[in-house]
């Protein structure tokens, strides 16, 4: 994945501006900054969710957004894909593999439970087995079932929003160990969190935003100028 100088506009100013990211496969990029910060849209944008407002991504070369959501997977964004508290996990798995068409899954019928297995959430230690409700997860089974649920997409980049938000600090170290993995069975990942701190001994990369800040408010600056001369 290579992003240049990406930037998105929303109505009340810049989201982010200046990011700029060369991540290859088998590594863990961690995007860090605070509420607020442009983290989420950031990861939706490498995603092919959110077009640019300027800059550049590719991902495996393809740089057309719809191409790019071929081979990238989201893990739980709660705002974007979140659970459907009525349904258990293994109902979730199943959803996530119908589309893939009965002969994919008759010739990879342990699909859901490598998935499972490569997130680190073990059936057998939830409430009710796979028949947990959505609503019954903590937060760190939640991030770990939806890591699994993308999993079955075999994406070429993985995204991870708010990855350690909400998880007691003993798991936050066991999650990223587990992102960690990933990575080095080669997946590129990217993830973002409040604090750096927690990340730095597996990160590859760390990618701290707001970018430039002083940079962008000058154009900014700029820009209003203009728009002003021209009215």
């Amino acid at each position: 994945m290579v992003a240049r100088e990406l930037g998105v506009r929303g109505g009340h100013g810049w989201v982010y501006r200046h990011v700029s990211l060369h991540a290859a496969p088998g590594t863990l990029t961690v995007v860090t900054g605070e509420a607020g910060s442009g983290r989420t849209s950031l990861l939706l944008t490498l995603a092919g969710r959110m077009k640019p407002t300027e800059g550049t991504c590719t991902v495996g070369g393809l740089a057309a957004p719809r191409r790019i959501r071929q081979v990238a997977a989201l893990g739980l964004f709660p705002q974007v894909n979140p659970f459907d508290d009525a349904l258990s996990v293994r109902e979730h798995l199943q959803e996530r593999l119908r589309p893939h068409g009965f002969l994919w899954r008759r010739r990879h019928p342990d699909a859901a439970w490598s998935a499972l297995a490569h997130a680190g959430l073990d059936p057998g230690a939830l409430p009710h087995g796979d028949r947990t409700l959505a609503r019954e997860l903590t937060r760190d089974q939640a991030v770990r079932l939806g890591v699994a649920l993308a999993l079955l997409d075999q994406p070429g980049l993985l995204l991870v929003d708010d990855a350690g938000t909400g998880v007691p600090v003993g798991r936050r170290h066991e999650l990223w160990d587990t992102l960690r993995g990933l990575a080095d069975e080669g997946l590129t990942v990217v993830t973002a969190c409040t604090d750096a701190e927690e990340a730095a001994g597996v990160a590859t990369t760390l990618l701290p935003l707001p970018v430039e800040r002083v940079a962008a408010r000058r154009d900014d600056d700029r820009h209003d100028a203009e728009e002003g001369t021209r009215r």
